[in-house]
């Protein structure tokens, strides 16, 4: 009900009451009349008063409930809102769910490169450490190639010596004896010194030997080289026909029977003195037929590889060999 429709309540209520009023005053007579007249204004200023409250009333209730649908509309149009910011929030929280997602990942993924790094510096550490050890290496490898090559050189200069004096020594003789001019090796055909097939010398061959190692040993145990001698060598060859094993027998057998004879204790051939020296550097080996000769045409010379060989080591010639060696390998790696 609004304020209006109030209003015409009231006054209808009053016109009603006012005629029942009259109708009474009429029967009662005049006194009732002037008692009615005093009555009615009395009535109609409290049926005013009554009729302000009300409508102060029914104004305060209008108003009221106009602020109460303000006030409703207002908390529904921020309930809407809260809901929209609910709804936004919830997105936001999706968004701030996945950027958490996404952040562990690339904090799984850091600590994953990190350690990654962390084994690459060890790596890098170790390489480095390598490195320096390996240059540290290099450095005394160098230091200790300049020593050698200079022990090369000294060794290179008496060789070249030792196979000039060998060569002036034998170049006047009647031995017919080739000086190696690299190495310095004496070859003698094994007819020289054995039948076919044997391994007993033969009486030229006692004799060519009686003549040929006085000489050679004064050349190589003379005071000028002694002290550069590591060991002489007696190796027997053969031919590559034959069995390789019995090859072997025959070529050790001749190299053993060449030593024999030289070191002998009844030998004639070197002095007392001689012999203790020789002892101290002689050595004899058979090596069948892995050393083969060649002739021009690529083929073995079969006459050629028969053959007995006289060869001499100097000191700190093998150690230079395996230094020049290491040395070789170290600069290809």
């Amino acid at each position: 009900m609004n304020l209006r429709d109030l209003c015409k309540d009231l006054k209808t209520i009053i016109q009603e009451g006012s005629e029942k009023y009259n109708m009474k005053a009429k029967k009662r007579g005049k006194r009732i009349d002037e008692e009615t007249t005093y009555w009615l204004s009395y009535s109609d200023m409290m049926a005013g008063l009554l009729l302000t409250f009300v409508l102060i009333i029914a104004f305060t209730m209008m108003h009221a409930k106009m602020q109460y649908d303000a006030k409703e509309e207002e908390l529904l149009g921020k309930e809407q809102e809260l809901l929209i910011q609910a709804d936004e929030l919830d997105e936001e929280r999706a968004i701030v769910a996945r950027q958490k997602t996404t952040l562990d990942e690339q904090a799984k993924m850091l600590n994953a490169q990190e350690e990654a790094l962390a084994e690459q510096g060890k790596k890098i550490a170790i390489q480095e450490k390598t490195l320096r050890e390996q240059h540290e290496l290099l450095n005394k490898l160098e230091a200790l190639m300049s020593e050698q090559q200079q022990k090369l050189d000294n060794i290179i200069g008496v060789r070249t010596e030792l196979i000039e004096a060998l060569k002036d020594e034998f170049n006047n003789s009647d031995l017919h004896v080739a000086v190696d001019e690299k190495t310095g090796a004496i070859t003698f055909d094994a007819s020289i010194l054995f039948a076919y097939n044997q391994s007993t010398l033969t009486s030229s061959g006692e004799a060519f030997l009686s003549e040929f190692l006085p000489r050679y040993v004064d050349v190589l145990l003379s005071p000028k080289y002694r002290n550069y001698i590591s060991e002489i060598l007696i190796e027997g060859h053969t031919d590559t026909e034959g069995d390789y094993l019995f090859n072997l027998e025959l070529s050790q057998k001749r190299a053993l029977s060449v030593a024999k004879y030289c070191l002998s204790d009844d030998s004639k051939v070197l002095t007392e003195a001689q012999l203790k020296e020789l002892r101290d550097v002689i050595s004899a080996t058979g090596r069948s037929y892995s050393n083969p000769v060649y002739d021009e045409n690529g083929e073995v010379d079969m006459e050629a590889s028969r053959r007995v060989e006289f060869l001499f080591r100097l000191k700190d010639e093998e150690m230079v060999r395996e230094m020049i060696e290491i040395l070789n390998a170290e600069e290809n790696r």
